[in-house]
C-alpha cells in the first residue's frame, strides 16, 4: 500500500509542479496588456490552468499526508535523508499549500481583503507559494534531483526575468514596442 501512495503521490507532485508554473507564468502575463498576444493568450488559460494545477496540488497534498504518515511510522523506508530533513521538506511544503491557498482565496473571495492586503496582494502570495513550492521540491523531490541544475535553475531565472520585466512595464521604466 505504502508504495503505491508513493508512487500517486510523486506523481501528482510531478504533474503539479509544471503546471503551478505555467499558472505563475500565465498570471504575469494576464493583467498585463503591453505583452500583446502573451497577454491575450493568458487571458484565455490562466484561470483554467490555475484551477487544474489547484486541484492536482491539493491531490498530492493529500497523498502526501498519507505518504509522510507512513514514513514517520516506520510502515515506508526513510528516503536518502534523516527524518529531521524529510519532516522539515514536509513542513515547507504545507507552508508553500498554505501560501497558494490563501493566494486563491484573493481572487475567489475578494471582498475579503481590503487595504492594504486587498485581494490583488493576497493573491500575488501565489508567487511565495510557488518559490515554497520550489524548495520543497527540490529539498524532498527525490525523484527531481538530477533535474535541478539543468531545468529548475533556468526556468526560475526565466520567471524572474518576466516577472522583473512586468514590474519596469508597470512602473513605466521599460516600453513595449508595439508589433508592425
Amino acid at each position: 500500500m505504502s508504495e503505491l501512495v508513493w508512487l500517486l503521490d510523486r506523481g501528482a507532485a510531478l504533474v503539479a509542479y509544471p503546471t503551478l508554473y505555467l499558472a505563475v507564468l500565465t498570471g504575469i502575463f494576464y493583467n498585463t496588456e503591453p505583452f500583446g498576444v502573451l497577454h491575450e493568450a493568458a487571458q484565455r488559460v490562466h484561470i483554467e490552468l490555475s484551477v487544474f494545477a489547484m486541484v492536482v496540488t491539493l491531490l498530492h497534498a493529500l497523498l502526501g499526508i498519507l505518504d509522510t504518515w507512513f514514513v514517520v511510522t516506520g510502515e515506508a523506508p526513510l528516503p536518502a535523508y534523516s527524518r529531521s530533513y524529510f519532516v522539515g521538506g514536509v513542513v515547507v511544503g504545507v507552508g508553500a499549500l498554505l501560501l497558494l491557498v490563501v493566494a486563491v482565496f484573493g481572487f475567489v473571495d475578494a471582498k475579503r481583503f481590503s487595504r492594504p492586503w486587498g485581494p490583488r496582494v493576497v493573491h500575488s502570495l501565489a508567487y511565495g507559494g510557488f518559490a515554497f513550492g520550489t524548495i520543497h521540491a527540490a529539498a524532498i523531490g527525490t525523484d527531481v534531483t538530477g533535474l535541478i541544475r539543468p531545468l529548475l535553475g533556468p526556468t526560475l531565472a526565466f520567471l524572474a526575468y518576466v516577472l522583473l520585466l512586468r514590474a519596469l512595464i508597470l512602473k513605466d521604466l521599460v516600453s513595449v514596442a508595439a508589433p508592425n
